[in-house]
C-alpha cells in the first residue's frame, strides 16, 4: 500500500499540467496536430487512474484544448467526478468546464441532479455559489424543475452573496420551466426592498428581462419601480428600470405624467452617457403615449433635443450613433423640433463612419417638407459627388429616390424638377440603381399627364446619345435608363419634336451590345415610332416621307434580327415581316396609317404592387398538386465510390486504378513523335503567334521583348462613365429649378413685406404651405387582376417564441393549490405513522366540519347576486389606488364618515398602518353614495408618487377621512420673494422614508412681459440644523432652466435636516442673468426661507383602540400643550383646517369633538383632542417632545384665526 502511494506521488510529480501543455503545443508548431493527440493519450490514462488530483490535472487539461476546438463530450463523466470533489478548488475546476462543455442535451446532467442539490444547499457559502454559477450555464428543462425550489429556499438567503446568484439564475429557471414564475414572483417582488443593493440590482434585472416580452404583466409593480428609480444611485440599476417604464409607458398612458418630472430631473442632472440616453429614449416614449391627452410638452422636447445635439457634436462615434438614432425617433412624433437641426444632420453625412453617414440619410428622409425638397436634394447631390466608395453612393442614390417618392410624391411640387434629378443621376459612375432610376422615369412619365411632353424631350435626348450608356451594360447598370427612354418615346410618340430622329438614334449600331431586354423594348417602340410618323405623312399627304421611314425600317431591322437573344430575335422578325406587307399595300396605294396605329391604341396603367399574390385562385384548382407525373429520383450508380466501402473493396479499386495508370505510361519515343506532332500543328495553325525560325532572330526578338522599359505607356482614361451626361447638350439642370424657386420664395416674402398688417392677417394661410397640393396632379390608378379587392390582405401575424408564450402569465391572480413547487419531503414508513383518532372523535370533527360547510354555503349564497354586481378591479384602479395615476376626488360624505376600524394587530412605533374592519362595523349601514367605493387609505403608495386624493410626499397632503377642500382655496404655496423680473413661491414637502431630509419645491415665475431670465443659481446660507444639499461646499446649486417672458416652472432642492423641534430659518439668494434687447445684465434676489414645524408632519391612518393605546402609554407621550381661543366659523369648517395645516388624520369624531392623529417624519407621535364650547375653540395637544409641540400649536391656531 505504500508503495502505492509512493508511486502515485511520484506520478503526479511527473505529470504534465496545464501550463506544460501549452508550452508544449506552442512549441510544436509544425507538429500541433500529433503532440495534442499524444496528450491527449496521456490525459486519457490519468483519467483511467484513481488520484481525484490527477483528474482534476486532466480535466484541467480538457478545458484548455476545448477552447482551442477540440471536443471533450467524452470525458462528461469524468468532469462530474471532479464536481463531486469535497475540495473546493477541484469542485471549481469541474464546474468551470462544465460550464463550457456540458449543454442541454448532455446525456450525464440526470446523474448530476442530487450532487447539484447537495452543493445548493451546502453550509459552504461558495461551495453553493460555484454550483450557481455553473448551473446557470447548462441548466436543462429537467434540471429546472427538480432544483426550481432548492434555488428559490437560497433566496432567502441570510448572505447577500447566495441571494443574488440565486436571483439571478431564476431567470435561467423560467426560460426553462415557466410553471417555477408565479410561485416563486412574491419572493422576486419582496426582493426589490432588499436592504443590500446588489440583490436588489439582481432582482431589477430579471424582472426588467421577463418584463421586455410580456410588460403588461408587471404594471403592477409601477409603484414600486418609481420608488426605486427616485431613491436609487445606481446609474445601471435606473437604466434597467427607466427601459421598463419605456415599455409600461404604452400600456398605461397615465402613468408618463408622472415620470416626466423625474426623468426631466434625471436628463438635467446625469452625467452618465448611458443613462442620459436611456432617459431621453424614455422620455420619448412617454411622450408619444401621452400626446392625446397632453399635447403641449414642447420644453420636454427642447430638451431633448439639446441634450442629444451634444451627443451628436461629441467626438465619440458611438455617441454620435445613438443621437442619431434618438433623434429619428423624436423626428415621428415631433417633427419640427428636429428640422431645425438640418445642418447638423447634413454635417454627419461628411463622416467617415459609414454608419453613422446611413444614420443620418435615414433621418434626412423624415426631416423632409415641401419648402425644404429640393434644397436637400440638391446638398445630397453634391457631396454624391464628392463621396467614395460605389456602395456608399448607390446608397445615396436610393436615398434621394426614397425622399422625392415617399407618400406618393407627397412633397414634390415641381416634377420638371424632379425628372431633372433623375437625368443628373445618371451621370453616377458604375451605379447598380440603373433599373431604380428607369423605373421612376417611367412612373413619373406615367402618372403625371402634365410633364409628359418634357419628359419625352429629355428621353428622346437621351436615346440619341445611347453609345455613352451603352458601353455599361452590365445588369442592372445606367444603361437600364435606355429601357424607360425608348418605352417612352415609344408609347408617347405624338409628343415628340422630331420623331424621326428618335428612330433613326434606335438603329445606331452600338445598340446591339445592349443586354436583351433593352433590345426588345427598341424593336417594339420602334413599331410605335413607325406607326406615329406613318399617321402623321399620311395626314400631311407625304408619300416621299412614308417611303423613306418604311424603307429605313426594312433595311435596318435585320441588325435586330441577328441578336443572339431569342426574344430580341422573334419580335424583330415579326416587325420585319410586319414591315415587308405594309409595304405590299403601300405600292398598292391602301392607306395603312390608322390599321397600324391600331395596334398599339390603349392607355397602360402601373401594377399594384401586390397584384401578382392577390390573384384569386380558381375553383377545383390544387396548386400543390402535380400537372404531370413527378420526376424519379435519380438512381446512383453502383460503381459510384462509397464513403463506407471497406479496405478490401479500397483496396481492389486502388488496384485497378494502378493497372490503368501503368498501361497509360508512355516510351520516350512515343513521348517525342507526340512532341513533334504538336509542334508542327503549331507551325501550321495561323492563329497560333510564335517567334521567328532563325536562332539569331530569336536571339534580338528576345532581347527586344525582355527589354520592356522602352515600351510608351499610354494613360487610359477610365472616368468615361462618371462623366457620362456631363457633355449631352440639351438634358434639364436641377439647378435652374432651385434657383428659380429660391427667386419665387424672395419675391414672396417681398410682396409679404409690403402688404404689412394684412400679410399678418394671413399668416394662418401662409403656414398651411406645407398642405399645399403640387402643380402637377399624380395618378394613383393602378392595375388590380379580376376578383380582387383592394382590402385583400397578405400579411402573416408572426407567433411568439414559445418561451416567450407561456412566460405570458398573470401574477396579480392568487397563487393555486396545483402552481406550488413540490417540497422534498422523507417518506413516511407505514409502520411508524401516526394513529388516527378514535371513532368519537372523528366523528365529532367530521360533524364539525360539515356545519361549517353548511355555514360557508349559506354565506355563499347569500353573497352571490352581490358579488356578480361588484365588478374585480382592473389594473387602472390598481394604479389609481398606489398614487400611480390620477383618480376623482371623494365626495365630502365619504371624506367626512369616520373610518370603519376595529381592534388589530400590534403596533408599530405605536400606530398601527393598516387597519382591519370588524364584523360589527362591516354590518354597520352606509350612506349611498359610498356603497361602491372603496378606502384608498389602506393601500400603500410609492414614495414619491402623489395624487390629488393621497399625497405621500408633499406637504400638502389632506387626510384621506375629511372632505374636499377645494371650497375653502387652502394652498400650501407661499411666497418667498419678489422683484419687478422674478417671483419665487415655495412648498415644503417629506416623507416618512427620509426621516433627516426636506424637500423644498420653489416655483420661478417670470413675471416680464418682454424679458428672458437665463443662468439662475440657487443658494443659501446653511444653518446649523439646515443644510443645502449641493455638489461641492459653498457652490450655488443651478435651475436647470431658463425663464422666457411670462413663463414659470418648478426647481426641488433638497435640505438635511437634524432637529424638527424649532421651525427651520435659512437666508438665501437667487442669482439671474435678465436679458432684453439692450443686452444683458446680472440681477439678485434675497430671500429668508422659514419652514414650520407643521411642516414636517404626514397624516398617517390611525384606529380608535391604537390610538387610546398610545395614549395610556406615559412613556411615549410625556410632553403636553394646550391652547384656546374664540372662532366664528362652525366645527367643521375649523376641523378641516385643522387637517390641512396639521396634516392630521381624523381619528374619531363625536358631536362637536374629534380626536386626531398626526406623524413627524422622525418618529414623533401628534396627538389633538379638539373641541368647540361657547364659540371657543380648546386643542389639546400630546407628544414625546415638549418643544415640538407647542411650537406646532402656536403655528396652527394663528394660522386658524387669520
Amino acid at each position: 500500500m505504500a508503495l502505492r502511494r509512493v508511486k502515485m506521488n511520484i506520478d503526479r510529480v511527473l505529470d504534465k499540467n496545464m501550463q506544460d501543455l501549452v508550452r508544449g503545443i506552442r512549441n510544436h508548431k509544425e507538429g500541433e496536430a500529433k503532440y495534442i493527440s499524444e496528450c491527449l493519450d496521456e490525459i486519457k490514462q490519468e483519467l483511467r487512474s484513481g488520484d481525484l488530483q490527477a483528474k482534476s490535472n486532466a480535466v484541467a487539461k480538457l478545458l484548455y484544448l476545448q477552447m482551442i476546438g477540440y471536443e471533450i463530450s467524452w470525458a462528461a463523466f469524468n468532469v462530474i467526478e471532479v464536481m463531486s470533489s469535497t475540495k473546493f478548488t477541484h469542485k471549481r475546476l469541474g464546474y468551470l468546464t462544465a460550464s463550457q462543455s456540458f449543454h442541454v442535451d448532455t446525456d450525464v446532467l440526470m446523474l448530476a441532479t442530487n450532487m447539484i442539490r447537495k452543493d445548493l444547499c451546502s453550509a459552504q457559502m461558495y461551495d453553493a455559489g460555484v454550483a450557481l454559477s455553473g448551473l446557470s450555464c447548462f441548466i436543462s428543462p429537467d434540471l429546472a424543475q427538480d432544483l426550481a425550489n432548492d434555488i428559490m429556499s437560497l433566496m432567502m438567503s441570510t448572505r447577500p452573496y447566495m441571494r443574488k446568484k440565486a436571483i439571478l439564475l431564476m431567470y435561467k429557471v423560467y426560460l426553462n420551466y415557466p410553471d417555477a414564475l408565479r410561485p416563486s414572483f412574491p419572493r422576486l417582488k419582496e426582493k426589490l426592498e432588499d436592504p443590500d443593493p446588489g440583490v436588489q440590482c439582481a432582482a431589477v434585472n430579471v424582472i426588467c428581462e421577463l418584463a421586455r416580452k410580456n410588460p403588461k404583466n408587471y404594471l403592477s409593480l409601477a409603484p414600486t419601480f418609481f420608488k426605486l428609480m427616485t431613491n436609487s444611485s445606481n446609474n445601471w440599476m435606473l437604466i434597467k428600470i427607466i427601459k421598463l417604464f419605456g415599455a409600461l409607458t404604452p400600456l398605461e398612458p397615465r402613468l408618463g405624467k408622472k415620470l416626466i418630472e423625474p426623468l426631466t430631473n434625471l436628463i438635467h442632472s446625469t452625467s452618465a452617457m448611458s443613462l442620459l440616453y436611456e432617459c431621453i429614449n424614455t422620455v420619448i416614449a412617454v411622450l408619444v403615449s401621452i400626446s392625446t391627452d397632453l399635447p403641449n410638452h414642447s420644453t420636454s422636447v427642447q430638451l431633448c433635443v439639446q441634450k442629444l445635439r451634444v451627443l451628436i457634436e461629441d467626438s465619440d462615434q458611438n455617441l454620435k450613433y445613438l443621437g442619431l438614432l434618438a433623434f429619428s425617433k423624436i423626428l415621428k412624433t415631433h417633427p419640427k423640433s428636429v428640422q431645425a437641426h438640418k445642418d447638423l444632420v447634413l454635417q454627419c453625412l461628411d463622416d467617415r463612419d459609414e454608419s453613422i453617414r446611413m444614420r443620418a440619410l435615414d433621418l434626412l428622409y423624415g426631416m423632409v417638407s415641401k419648402k425644404n425638397l429640393m434644397e436637400i436634394v440638391r446638398k445630397l447631390m453634391v457631396h454624391m459627388d464628392k463621396a467614395e466608395g460605389t456602395a456608399y453612393r448607390d446608397e445615396l442614390m436610393c436615398k434621394v429616390i426614397e425622399i422625392c417618392t415617399q407618400n406618393n410624391y407627397q412633397h414634390v411640387v415641381n416634377f420638371e424638377w424632379y425628372l431633372s434629378v433623375l437625368v443628373e443621376l445618371t451621370k453616377m459612375k458604375s451605379t447598380q440603381h440603373g433599373k431604380l432610376l428607369s423605373n421612376q422615369m417611367m412612373d413619373v412619365a406615367i402618372r403625371v399627364e402634365a410633364i409628359r411632353k418634357f419628359a419625352v424631350g429629355q428621353m428622346a435626348i437621351l436615346l440619341e446619345n445611347s453609345p455613352v450608356f451603352a458601353h455599361n451594360s452590365q445588369g442592372k447598370g445606367i444603361c437600364e435608363i435606355l429601357f424607360a427612354a425608348a418605352w417612352l418615346c415609344g408609347e408617347y410618340a405624338s409628343l415628340l419634336a422630331n420623331p424621326m430622329n428618335t428612330l433613326e438614334a434606335m438603329f445606331i449600331p452600338k445598340v446591339t451590345s445592349l443586354p436583351g431586354h433593352i433590345q426588345s423594348v427598341y424593336v417594339q417602340n420602334i413599331m410605335k415610332l413607325y406607326s406615329a410618323i406613318l399617321v402623321k405623312a399620311e395626314v400631311e399627304g407625304d408619300d416621299a416621307k412614308i417611303r423613306e421611314v418604311s424603307q429605313v425600317l426594312l433595311n435596318k431591322l435585320p441588325m435586330y434580327v441577328q441578336s443572339s437573344d431569342l426574344e430580341v430575335q422573334e419580335r424583330a422578325c415579326s416587325a420585319l415581316q410586319l414591315m415587308k406587307y405594309i409595304i405590299k399595300l403601300l405600292d398598292k396605294g391602301v392607306s395603312v396609317g390608322e390599321e397600324v396605329a391600331f395596334l398599339f391604341t390603349g392607355e397602360l396603367n402601373p401594377v399594384a404592387p401586390k397584384a401578382q399574390k392577390k390573384v384569386p385562385v380558381p375553383e377545383g384548382l390544387d396548386l400543390d398538386q402535380w400537372i404531370n407525373k413527378p420526376p424519379a429520383k435519380p438512381v446512383e450508380m453502383k460503381n459510384k465510390a462509397s464513403i463506407f466501402s471497406t479496405s478490401k473493396d479500397q483496396g481492389g479499386a486502388s488496384g485497378d486504378s494502378e493497372k490503368r495508370r501503368k498501361a497509360k505510361e508512355l516510351t520516350e519515343e512515343e513521348m517525342k513523335a507526340q512532341r513533334e506532332a504538336r509542334l508542327e500543328a503549331q507551325a501550321n495553325n495561323p492563329h497560333y503567334l510564335k517567334l521567328l525560325s532563325s536562332p539569331k532572330i530569336k536571339a534580338e526578338v528576345a532581347e527586344e521583348a525582355i527589354n520592356v522599359v522602352d515600351i510608351p505607356v499610354e494613360t487610359l482614361d477610365l472616368n468615361i462613365d462618371i462623366e457620362i451626361s456631363k457633355g449631352i447638350d440639351g438634358l434639364a439642370r436641377a439647378d435652374r429649378y432651385y434657383q428659380e424657386s429660391l427667386a419665387a420664395e424672395k419675391e414672396k416674402k417681398r410682396q409679404k413685406r409690403k402688404k404689412g398688417k394684412k400679410g399678418k392677417r394671413r399668416k394662418g394661410a401662409d403656414d398651411s404651405d406645407e398642405d399645399s397640393k403640387p402643380a402637377q396632379q399624380v395618378k394613383s390608378v393602378f392595375e388590380m387582376p379580376e376578383g380582387a379587392t383592394a382590402g385583400d390582405s397578405d400579411n402573416d401575424d408572426e407567433g411568439k417564441d414559445d418561451v416567450i408564450k407561456r412566460l405570458d402569465i398573470n401574477l396579480d391572480e392568487p397563487l393555486r393549490d396545483d402552481e406550488k413547487l413540490p417540497v422534498r419531503q422523507h417518506r413516511v414508513d407505514g409502520a411508524h405513522a401516526l394513529p388516527e383518532p378514535v371513532d368519537g372523535t372523528s366523528k365529532a370533527a367530521d360533524q364539525h366540519e360539515k356545519k361549517k360547510k353548511k355555514k360557508k354555503d349559506k354565506e355563499g349564497a347569500g353573497s352571490k347576486k352581490s358579488s356578480k354586481k361588484s365588478k374585480k378591479k382592473s389594473l387602472s384602479d390598481e394604479l389609481a389606488e398606489a398614487g400611480i395615476i390620477d383618480t376623482p376626488a371623494k365626495s365630502a360624505v365619504d371624506l367626512l364618515s369616520p373610518p370603519a376600524v376595529s381592534v388589530s394587530a400590534p403596533l408599530t412605533n405605536g400606530v398601527e398602518a393598516v387597519p382591519t374592519p370588524s364584523k360589527k362595523e362591516k354590518s354597520r349601514k352606509k350612506p349611498k353614495s359610498s356603497k361602491h367605493r372603496k378606502d384608498k387609505s389602506l393601500y400603500e403608495v410609492a414614495e414619491g408618487v402623489t395624487t390629488p386624493s393621497k399625497e405621500h410626499l408633499s406637504g400638502t397632503a389632506t387626510p384621506t377621512n375629511v372632505m374636499d377642500l377645494g371650497s375653502l382655496n387652502l394652498t400650501n404655496y407661499r411666497t418667498l420673494a419678489t422683484d419687478a423680473n422674478l417671483s419665487l413661491e415655495f412648498e415644503p414637502r417629506v416623507s416618512l422614508q427620509q426621516p433627516n431630509t426636506l424637500v423644498v419645491a420653489v416655483v420661478f415665475s417670470n413675471q416680464s412681459t418682454s424679458h428672458s431670465l437665463k443662468s439662475l443659481d440657487f443658494n443659501v446660507l446653511d444653518s446649523m440644523n439646515a443644510k443645502l444639499t449641493r455638489q461641492t461646499q459653498d457652490e450655488a446649486v443651478k435651475v436647470p432652466f431658463d425663464l422666457m417672458p411670462l413663463q414659470r416652472n418648478e426647481a426641488q432642492f433638497i435640505f438635511t435636516v437634524k432637529s424638527l423641534s424649532m421651525a427651520q430659518k435659512v437666508k438665501g439668494t437667487v442669482t439671474y442673468i435678465l436679458k432684453d434687447e439692450q443686452g444683458s445684465s446680472q440681477q439678485k434676489l434675497d430671500f429668508r426661507l422659514v419652514v414650520p414645524c407643521r411642516d414636517f408632519l404626514v397624516s398617517v391612518p390611525c384606529t380608535a383602540d391604537s390610538l387610546s393605546q398610545l395614549l395610556s402609554s406615559d412613556e411615549q407621550l410625556t410632553a403636553k400643550y394646550s391652547k384656546r381661543f374664540p372662532t366664528d366659523s362652525d366645527f367643521k369648517t375649523v376641523l378641516m383646517k385643522l387637517c390641512f395645516y396639521a396634516h392630521a388624520y381624523i381619528v374619531e369624531q363625536m358631536d362637536m369633538a374629534a380626536s386626531l392623529y398626526a406623524s413627524s417624519i422622525q418618529g414623533h407621535h401628534i396627538c389633538f383632542l379638539v373641541k368647540l364650547q361657547g364659540g371657543h375653540i380648546s386643542i389639546d395637544g400630546k407628544s414625546s417632545d415638549s418643544n415640538f409641540i407647542s411650537s406646532i400649536l402656536d403655528e396652527v391656531v394663528e394660522l386658524l384665526q387669520k
